[in-house]
Order: structure tokens, then C-alpha cells, then sequence
């Protein structure tokens, strides 16, 4: 938190990736993609959009908006070419629209889109929007199936909620401008308005390139919106570093306690723990390879979000909404709706697909990347004024002080 923690050699560090800060940090063995992100894998597109006031509310009260949204295109011919995919439910007090038929048929035929909870009817009625737009017959109809994926965190500590300020428009908008640039990360999309571990959480990325054999290698990327988790519980690379500031913020608070400005962090930290003991946040993780994967090895690819989620700290409380979807952009011909058939002729198509026994590394390196990607999140978040307060940053000079017996 930032005047309870903030050193003298933090005042001057421009917020950055955990890489940058800490270059000898050990996230695992295999290298990153060029840009370390979910666009290391070819044809994936985002964007994100951080909403900070609204037309309709004009009058609104200063800083109560704090939201946005996030959407990841799989394939730019997402509607006519579907990917594999499978879901992983590690605690279950969360959203996933179209998480049934994903199950059903182990498809893909949508975008995936992240906001804050009370965001989701909008961001559903938005794909279909932009499906509507683009994809509507002759006569302006929509002779077609499609089940919108959307997902969610809740925001509103940082947010006033009841304002539903995320409307279709913002949805239309992102399908339109999602691109392959590296994902932004912090208080962007739909991470805006998200907490993690005490700190100011968001959106984060990161990727992996595996080995594979015949000289080739396939890229496992991630991307996370946290909001979830306790400061006691937060680790860097294994460091108890969440640990370590709140104890040392306790031990200030007790050793100054008249000091004006150090209650009022204590006042702070309070009403934010009091708030994540009442639910403890969630969080989203997509994940995205182009290794030809099953749908089946998707659901365990997706299990070992888990893993990655589990370094930083996180364990899956009560309420915590944690939902994992991986998919595989590999295997291009699934389900293809431009082509005419005959839906009652079964027809085969030819599938790649990695043995399982040579699985290992992409399972690890899908945890590698979970780890950095909340990490990065944390990292490049800043500090946020919201209807219920503020919410400080990560403490970069404070992190690379304790860190320097851990590396």
C-alpha cells in the first residue's frame, strides 16, 4: 500500500512488467514469445477498453466509474471456423455464458469476452450485435446458432455498479478493433476496476514457446483478469513477499499509532479485507495454444491454470468465481459453416493431435505462464480512486528491496 510501504527508491519506478523489474527472476524454463503475451499465438486478436465515465451519467460522482472489457478473438473467422476448446471449473461462484455447449461439443464459435459481473447481459447482447451486423442473410435475418462466451469478475468495490454502464456498443467496438499487438495490461479491458491480493490487480499475459519435435515448437499463452486473493498469500517466484509487507505495514501502524496518514491506510486496508472476506474476488484465465490439442486435452490444459494461479497464492476460496477456457487454434477446418452440407450425412474430417504421453511441457508451460501473467497484472496495475476509496498499487521499489535475497 503506498504510504505505509513506499520507499524512496519507489517514488521514481515507472510501473512495468515483472521481467523489466526483475530480470534474474526464475518463472520457469522455457522462453517467452516475442512479445510475451496471448498474441504470441499467430491469428488470436484483442483489445481492451477501459471505461471511465458514461454518457449516461453525465453527473456522475467523481471516480465512480472504474470498468471496461476485454475481448479475445480466437480466429478473426471466429464465426464461420471454430476452435477446439475445454473448460476448467476450479470454484464455481462465477459466470461463463456458453460454458454448456463449449462442454457439449468441445467447440469454440464465439468471442471471449471479460468485464465486471453486472457487465455481462450487455456483452452478450453486443456479440450478438456484431454477429447480427455482419452475418445477417438478405432480408436482415439471422438464420444461424451461436452461444456467447462471456465471463466476469466483480469490480465494485472500485465501481459503482448499478450505473451498467458496459453496453453492446463497447462489445461491437472491441470485435472491431482487436488486433494482434501485445495485450495491454494493469487497469486495462476489463481488469480496470479489479483487485488482486489487496493490491490493485487487472489484466495480465504472458506466454511460453515448448520444444516439439521434427524442429518445431508450439506456443502456450495466457491471459488473466484477477481480482481475487488476501496480501498474506501473495508470492513472487516463490518469495512470501505479500507476507512481508503486511507485516511490516502492521508493525508501523503499531509502533506510530497516532501517525495520521498511517491510520488511514489501516483504515484502508481494513475496509478492503473486510470486503474480500465477504467474497474473495474470482478469476478468469484464458488460455491459448496452437499446438493441435483435443478438446479433452483443452479441459486438462486448462486444469493447470490452476497451478500457475496456485504459485502467486491463489487457492480457490468459497466464493471466489474461478473459471479457466483453453483453446487451440490449430486443426482450422472444424465446423465450417461457409461450406453447404447435409446435416444429416455424417461427414468426417481429419484432426491433428499431440500424443499425450508427449503433453508434459505444454501443461507446465501453461502453468509458467498463468504465474507470470497475474504477476504482469499486478506488476503494471496503478493505483485507483474509486466510490469506495482508493486501492494502491503493488510497491515496486518495496518488491525489488525484499526481492533481492530470493534471486
Amino acid at each position: 500500500m503506498s504510504s505505509t510501504t513506499t520507499s524512496s527508491s519507489s517514488a521514481a519506478l515507472p510501473r512495468q512488467r515483472i521481467r523489466e523489474l526483475l530480470p534474474t527472476v526464475f518463472l520457469g524454463r522455457y522462453p517467452t514469445g516475442p512479445k510475451n503475451s496471448l498474441t504470441d499465438i499467430p491469428g488470436v486478436l484483442v483489445s481492451t477498453q477501459s471505461i471511465r465515465d458514461s454518457p449516461k451519467y453525465p453527473n456522475a460522482a467523481a471516480n465512480s466509474i472504474n470498468t471496461g472489457v476485454t475481448v479475445i478473438l480466437p480466429r478473426k473467422e471466429w464465426f464461420n471456423k471454430a476452435c477446439f476448446a475445454g473448460i476448467f471449473r476450479f470454484n464455481g461462484s462465477g459466470e461463463m455464458t456458453g460454458s454448456h455447449w463449449i462442454e457439449e461439443t468441445g467447440l469454440l464459435h464465439s468471442p471471449i469476452v471479460i468485464t465486471g459481473s453486472f457487465g455481462v447481459g450487455s456483452a452478450y447482447n453486443g456479440i450478438y450485435e456484431h454477429a447480427i451486423r455482419e452475418h445477417s442473410d438478405e432480408n436482415g435475418k439471422a438464420n444461424w446458432f451461436l452461444l456467447p462466451v462471456v465471463a466476469e469478475t466483480f469490480d465494485g468495490h472500485l465501481h459503482d455498479v448499478t450505473k451498467f454502464v458496459v453496453t453492446p456498443e463497447h462489445i461491437v467496438k472491441g470485435i472491431d478493433e482487436a488486433s494482434s499487438e501485445a495485450v495491454k495490461e494493469g487497469n486495462t479491458g476489463g481488469g480496470t476496476g479489479m483487485l488482486a491480493h489487496w493490491f490493485k490487480g487487472g489484466t495480465g499475459s504472458s506466454s511460453r514457446v515448448v520444444p516439439a519435435a521434427d524442429d518445431r515448437s508450439y506456443t502456450v499463452a495466457a491471459l488473466v483478469q484477477a481480482n481475487y486473493g488476501a496480501m498474506r498469500d501473495f508470492k513472487i517466484a516463490g518469495a512470501p513477499i505479500g507476507r512481508l509487507i503486511f507485516e511490516e505495514q502492521e508493525r508501523k501502524i503499531k509502533e506510530n499509532p497516532n501517525d495520521p496518514e498511517l491510520l488511514a491506510q489501516a483504515k484502508l486496508l481494513f475496509k478492503i479485507k473486510e470486503a474480500n472476506e465477504k467474497k474473495d474476488g474470482s478469476i478468469i484465465i484464458i488460455l491459448s495454444t496452437d499446438a493441435p490439442l483435443t478438446p479433452l486435452q483443452l479441459q486438462r490444459l486448462a486444469k493447470r491454470a490452476s497451478v500457475g494461479l496456485s504459485k502467486v497464492g491463489g487457492w480457490g476460496a468459497n466464493q471466489s468465481g474461478d473459471v479457466f477456457l483453453a483453446f487451440s487454434t490449430a486443426n482450422d477446418g472444424l465446423d465450417d459453416q461457409t461450406e453447404a452440407n447435409d446435416i444429416w450425412k455424417p461427414k468426417a474430417v481429419k484432426v491433428d493431435m499431440v500424443e499425450d504421453r508427449n503433453i508434459n511441457a505444454l501443461f507446465e508451460a501453461s502453468a509458467d505462464a498463468v504465474e507470470e501473467a497475474i504477476l504482469n497484472a499486478v506488476f503494471m496495475a496503478e493505483r485507483t480512486v474509486g466510490h469506495n476509496g482508493a486501492v494502491d498499487a503493488l510497491d515496486l521499489g518495496k518488491v525489488k528491496e525484499l526481492m533481492v535475497k530470493y534471486l
